[in-house]
């Protein structure tokens, strides 16, 4: 019991985890007694769904490096020369100012990235502003860095922008870094120019780096656009993190990047440089077969697979909202714009036997076979996170079990 609620195993300090939970509540659905399938809008990996896979030029590119018999050696530790320039190249694209190869790191996946930007930055007495809700393994690095983590809430009544206020109350010269992720995960928001330059203005103002996680850079389909903060590098230092694998739908190749897009700063100091390659000396980077098809993937991979990609996002989100409004414990603030996953808030008042979020997703786990994240793992209590890319058939059946588990559940005055 944790205040009075069951937590059902979940740790919900600063060592939890997505996997973690998903794992909890996997193990929580008895599939030998139950006839559904297994169900999982939790876990954000389209690969798993056949509607969703990557483009044959990104499959042969690394077919083609593998059978070469050129890429069985070590690569150098920072990356091959030209996986960094073509990483270079292609977020140049969108940049007003050109990035070089010696900007660029090539990490195992983005999580990767995230460990290096926080040990690069960690000091004694330093602390970092995390989004909340935001990406849990930032604060579980955090923890190993001996960082201390300051929450800056995003708000909901308007599009999960980030509260700048709290960012001036928040900062004080022990601050390190403010960690915008852009595409929203886990809220499906996407920043406007306009947003993104106040972030910018506000980080220059406490004397900040920007740490941009852009994963789901591109994965756009609402009325913004995507900007990387990049975009702002002449005026804050900011470094981006990404990989292949929301973009690509290819998350376990482990091929990522740490970007320092500072054009004019301290990121080009020969000190700097030469402290990040050390630090990458000590990491194990993605196989080198993997890095070599790199450039080949970026260069021709066509806009048709991207705009299918799209395409199928936004008709599974379409999906959701249309039956979350069917669920009257269950609102969305926002319709997703972009990423794989959405928030969505739980009102427990309406539902008699649910003590809260956590109780909520391990009763529907083992009653209909459904996995959703709650939101206390992403750091909204009574909220939770839904993973809609999904094959279409399995989302709204998942969501239509979710219906039927909250219906159950429901007070008998609102019962629907």
């Amino acid at each position: 019991m944790e205040n009075g609620t069951l937590n059902h195993g979940v740790d919900t300090g600063s060592t939890i985890t997505i996997k973690g939970i998903l794992s909890l509540l996997m193990q929580n659905i008895d599939e030998q007694t139950s006839k559904k399938r297994v169900i999982s809008l939790g876990m954000g990996d389209p690969s798993a769904y056949s509607c969703f896979h990557t483009t044959h030029v990104a499959q042969e590119a690394v077919v083609d490096a593998l059978q070469s018999d050129k890429f069985n050696g070590y690569a150098p530790t920072v990356g091959l020369p030209q996986t960094r320039r073509a990483i270079a190249e292609y977020l140049s694209r969108d940049l007003p100012y050109k990035l070089s190869s010696d900007d660029v790191f090539i990490t195992s996946g983005c999580t990767q990235a995230i460990d290096v930007s926080l040990a690069m930055l960690a000091h004694p007495g330093a602390n970092i502003l995390l989004p909340r809700p935001g990406f849990p393994i930032y604060e579980l690095c955090a923890g190993f860095r001996h960082l201390e983590v300051r929450y800056v809430d995003l708000l909901p009544d308007k599009g999960w922008e980030v509260d700048l206020d709290a960012v001036d109350v928040l900062a004080d010269q022990n601050t390190v870094a403010l960690v915008v992720i852009n595409p929203g995960n886990p809220c499906g928001n996407v920043y406007s120019f306009e947003h993104l330059k106040k972030i910018a203005e506000t980080a220059k103002k406490n004397k900040i780096l920007i740490i941009a996680d852009e994963v789901y850079g591109h994965l756009a389909f609402g009325k913004n656009p995507f900007v990387p903060m990049g975009v702002f590098g002449s005026e804050v230092p900011v470094l981006t993190l990404g990989s292949l694998s929301k973009r690509w739908i290819v998350p376990g190749w482990r091929l990522g990047w740490f970007v320092t897009s500072d054009p004019s700063g301290m990121y080009r100091e020969p000190k700097t440089v030469e402290r990040i390659k050390k630090y990458f000396d000590i990491l194990g980077g993605p196989a080198t077969f993997i890095q070599a098809a790199v450039p080949r993937i970026l260069e021709q991979t066509d806009e048709a697979f991207f705009k299918k990609t799209i395409n199928l996002l936004e008709h599974a989100s379409d999906i959701l909202c249309d039956t979350i409004k069917e669920i009257p414990c269950i609102t969305c603030p926002l319709k997703p714009e972009g990423s794989m996953a959405v928030m969505v808030k739980l009102n427990i008042s309406l539902l008699e036997d649910i003590s809260d979020d956590i109780d909520f997703c391990f009763k529907l786990a083992k009653e209909e076979s459904v996995v959703i994240l709650p939101g206390t793992a992403v750091g909204l209590k009574n909220w939770l996170r839904i993973t809609f890319a999904v094959d279409s058939s399995f989302l709204e059946e998942g969501l239509r079990r979710t219906k039927s588990f909250c219906q159950r559940h429901a007070k008998q005055l609102l019962r629907y």
